[in-house]
């Protein structure tokens, strides 16, 4: 998988390219951290590359999401769909995140 982050209007944008397992998951959880010390507490994950998302990197991304509400942050889950759209939908964090399309 490849991850790429930028900012924008200090927002980090993380881009999530391939598949998704344990290992990915702990990149993309320091690449946030990381942002999280630097004081940015606003993320748009552009999922629309990603093809797959297995159980470790919900779980990153709950963590995630709990971490940044509590530094008064925001996640937001942009162009999701296939196989992670239905396994977001099937766990039901469409109901925890902010998706847009």
């Amino acid at each position: 998988m490849r991850i790429s982050s930028e900012i924008q209007d200090n927002s980090v944008y993380i881009m999530l390219d391939g598949k998704m397992y344990v290992q990915e998951s702990n990149a993309v959880r320091d690449e946030v951290y990381n942002y999280v010390e630097q004081g940015y507490v606003m993320f748009v994950f552009d999922m629309k590359k990603l093809e797959y998302i297995d159980s470790s990197g919900l779980g990153v991304l709950v963590g995630l999401h709990k971490k940044i509400t509590n530094e008064n942050g925001k996640i937001i889950l942009k162009g999701i769909n296939g196989m992670v759209k239905d396994v977001i939908e099937l766990t039901r964090l469409n109901l925890v995140f902010e998706i847009q399309a």
